[in-house]
């Protein structure tokens, strides 16, 4: 029988062994995280854009090369939609917005979103050297979550080419229906604006008719009235004066949109 102090021993040098190889793994593999981690936004951001085929799986090569292809991404000011200065490849939107000296408290606003970012991503979908829309992040609270997503507009900055989320907690078959490809399909060719440039687009409660037909509503999610409204408020945020609406209002002067 082994002593008290042995036990104890014992257990601590166990302990300091497993402490060693965890440590060691999560070093080796953070670089491998973080490739990941930028693999996905560029899938996501691919298939918001329409750039993925319905059924495709892309090894993580192809994502890379379409992306570089067709993908642009620029930094902006968040309040004013001037260009700022960094490297737009490697910024991490939900860090900045989550640090006191990268960002600042948001006013308030029904999407509930509490801090924004003092720089901003924007990716410009271009093909053949023709600019074939933009694609902005948006996120704000659900029924259980904070959404974080991807809303993309065609080159005219208002009608919609696609919506998609990368992260939330909604609950599976009801809010986490956002994530279906058919009620996402419902969003392509809606518009995102009033005729006076005002955020108009939202989810309804109940089915919408076809985009020609009702180009500002999109179905409700059966049996999830707060993530649908949810959906509308952090969409109509983003869009709005407080996100991309500065940097809208520019690209639209400066490409003699009215």
């Amino acid at each position: 029988m082994h002593s008290t102090g042995f036990t104890v021993m014992f257990a601590a040098a166990v302990c300091g062994v497993c402490s060693v190889f965890v440590a060691g793994s999560a070093v080796s593999l953070k670089e491998r995280q973080e490739t990941n981690k930028v693999l996905d936004r560029q899938g996501k951001v691919l298939d918001v854009a329409g750039l993925v085929g319905e059924g495709e799986d892309l090894s993580a090569q192809e994502i890379s090369a379409r992306y570089e292809k067709n993908i642009k991404p620029e930094l902006i000011t968040l309040k004013t939609g001037e260009p700022a200065e960094g490297d737009a490849a490697t910024f991490d939107q939900k860090r900045a917005a989550s640090d006191p000296a990268t960002s600042e408290a948001a006013p308030a606003n029904s999407a509930k979103v509490m801090r924004l970012p003092n720089e901003a991503l924007v990716f410009k979908i271009e093909q053949e050297g023709k600019l074939k829309g933009l694609i902005v992040p948006i996120e704000g609270k659900g029924l259980w979550s904070t959404l974080y997503g991807y809303l993309a507009l065609q080159a005219d900055a208002r009608t919609i080419k696609g919506i998609t989320f990368y992260q939330h907690g909604e609950t599976p078959g009801l809010g986490g229906e956002v994530d279906n490809p058919r009620w996402k399909a419902l969003w392509k060719d809606r518009l995102a604006f009033n005729e006076g440039w005002e955020p108009q687009i939202s989810v309804k409660k109940g089915t919408a008719g076809s985009a020609e037909e009702d180009p500002y509503q999109v179905d409700g999610l059966s049996g999830a009235t707060i993530t649908s409204r949810g959906v509308t408020h952090l969409v109509q945020f983003w869009l709005g004066e407080h996100g991309y609406g500065p940097y809208l209002e520019k690209y639209r002067k400066a490409n003699g949109i009215q």
